[in-house]
């Protein structure tokens, strides 16, 4: 028995140098490596976790659209009152536009942490992304919650504002341009009725100005003269015509029938947008959590 152990071949016996040669072949050049990180991964979770990165960044690119939206219709709205030209600088600081366009950038570089978080990737981005998506996801179902809970009093401090609008109309730029856009959108004049306008100290009949009897330019049917330019005096003397005369100038119906009858319309579409928005926030976090754990391991602190 001896003598046939003897026989064997010694490389047949495993050695220290076999040990060492075993534990670096996760170092041979072939072996597959992080694409970020450089250090070598099994195969099977190299694959699962570059899938998982790629998925994460391109749904936070989806959000990054999203959030895009509120600032393209901030910008939007000053630069249709021209609000960024130069002689418009000064009343830019209270632009209610600005609200869509503050909101819309910050969303914006909350879905651009999330995305460098899940590409590069890093934990405190992604760490930033998950804390800011989840504050946007409490303050936004606090919201629906007030809204539903307080819908009556909101109505009637929709009114109370569009009252507001209404006699505060020819001092505030930013309120005459929100007035103008409900009116031209919704076909509407005045809250309940075109003689709504009498209100404004402007279009009141006891005015000694040229607007006296008269309500907005948005206000009527056709205010186009010669097809392209504006005419700003097409409702001249509205408040003078009787209700059917009227109505051949000038929207009849008040804004506020038409708001709530826009909303009622609008109801589902609202909805759906909302639980959208809830879907892609909550796989956005998911999936970032889903990296956060994947790199854990690999010692990442920043």
């Amino acid at each position: 028995q001896a003598s046939r152990l003897g026989e064997l071949p010694y490389s047949s016996f495993p050695s220290e140098d076999d040990d060492a040669a075993v534990a670096d072949d996760s170092t041979h050049p072939s072996a597959e490596r992080d694409p970020w990180l450089g250090d070598p991964v099994p195969p099977k979770a190299f694959s699962c976790s570059l899938c998982v990165r790629y998925l994460a960044f391109a749904w936070n690119l989806l959000f990054l659209l999203l959030g895009l939206l509120p600032l393209a219709t901030g910008l939007w709205g000053l630069l249709a009152k021209g609000s960024l030209r130069g002689d418009r600088l000064a009343p830019l600081g209270a632009d209610p536009m600005l609200l869509f366009t503050l909101l819309g950038l910050g969303a914006s570089a909350v879905s651009l942490a999330g995305c460098l978080g899940a590409l590069c990737p890093s934990p405190c981005l992604l760490r930033c992304f998950v804390g800011s998506v989840l504050t946007l996801g409490g303050l936004q179902v606090l919201g629906g919650l007030l809204v539903v809970l307080a819908r009556h009093r909101l109505r009637d401090a929709l009114r109370d504002a569009l009252l507001l609008c209404l006699l505060h109309y020819q001092e505030e730029p930013d309120l005459r341009f929100l007035v103008d856009e409900v009116q031209r959108g919704l076909r509407c004049c005045g809250l309940g009725s075109y003689r709504d306008w009498e209100i404004n100290p402007y279009f009141n009949c006891s005015s000694p100005g040229a607007q006296a009897c008269g309500v907005p330019a948005s206000c009527c049917l056709d205010p186009w003269q010669n097809g392209s330019v504006t005419n700003t005096q097409c409702a001249f003397g509205a408040l003078r015509l009787g209700e059917a005369a009227a109505g051949t100038l000038v929207y009849p119906g008040g804004c506020v029938d038409q708001l709530g009858a826009w909303l009622r319309g609008q109801a589902g579409g609202i909805v759906a947008a909302a639980a959208l928005l809830a879907l892609v926030e909550a796989v956005a976090v998911l999936l970032a959590l889903k990296v956060l754990r994947d790199i854990a391991p690999l010692g990442l602190g920043g």
